[in-house]
C-alpha cells in the first residue's frame, strides 16, 4: 500500500494577481514560500521515502523546501503538471468569465489519463512507500477523482499548500 501526501504548490505571483498559469512555470511569492515552511514544519518528523513534484518552477520549489529535512532529492515529472489551458493561458481569470472556451484546453479526460499514469508510476517506482508528491490544483483533482473514483466536480478544491493522504 502506498500513502501519498498530495500536495497543491504555494501561492505564486501570478495566483495573487489572477492570471491563468496553466503549465506555465510560475515563481512562489512571500506568502506561497511561508506557506511551504509552514508545511515542512508540520511534515518534519513524519517518515517519507520519496519526494515527487510536478516539473513547473512553483511545484518544485514547494517540494524542495518541505525535503530539505529529509535530505532526500526531488524528483520530477510531467505527469503532474497543471491543467494545460491553451490560449488562456497567462491571462486575467475574471476576463474569462462568460467567454467560450478554445478547442486548445486540455480536456478532462486527457487529465484523468495522467492522474491514473500518474498513480500506476508511483506503484511501480514507489511500492509500499510513503511519498510526498507536489503538484496544481486541477491535477491534483483529477488524481482524486481517480483515486477516489468520484466525478471531479464532487473533489473538494485544493488551498495552495494544502496536503491530502491517499492510501492505494
Amino acid at each position: 500500500m502506498i500513502k501519498l501526501y498530495l500536495v497543491r504548490h504555494g501561492e505564486t505571483v501570478d495566483n495573487k494577481a489572477q492570471i491563468m498559469q496553466g503549465q506555465m512555470q510560475g515563481e512562489l511569492n512571500e506568502t506561497g514560500r511561508a506557506q511551504a515552511r509552514e508545511l515542512r514544519e508540520r511534515m518534519r518528523s513524519e517518515p517519507i521515502d520519496a519526494f515527487v513534484a510536478s516539473d513547473l518552477q512553483r511545484a518544485v520549489q514547494t517540494c524542495e523546501i518541505v525535503a530539505a529535512p529529509h535530505g532526500k532529492p526531488v524528483e520530477t515529472t510531467v505527469l503532474l503538471r497543471e491543467r494545460d489551458w491553451g490560449s488562456f493561458t497567462g491571462r486575467f481569470i475574471p476576463d474569462l468569465q462568460n467567454v467560450e472556451w478554445p478547442d486548445d484546453i486540455e480536456t478532462l479526460e486527457r487529465m484523468k489519463s495522467r492522474a491514473r499514469n500518474f498513480l500506476t508510476w508511483l506503484k511501480v517506482a514507489h511500492p509500499d512507500q510513503t511519498v510526498l508528491a507536489v503538484g496544481h490544483g486541477i491535477i491534483n483533482k483529477a488524481i482524486q477523482s481517480v483515486c477516489f473514483g468520484k466525478p471531479m466536480n464532487e473533489v473538494p478544491r485544493m488551498g495552495n499548500a494544502e496536503v491530502r493522504v491517499l492510501m492505494f
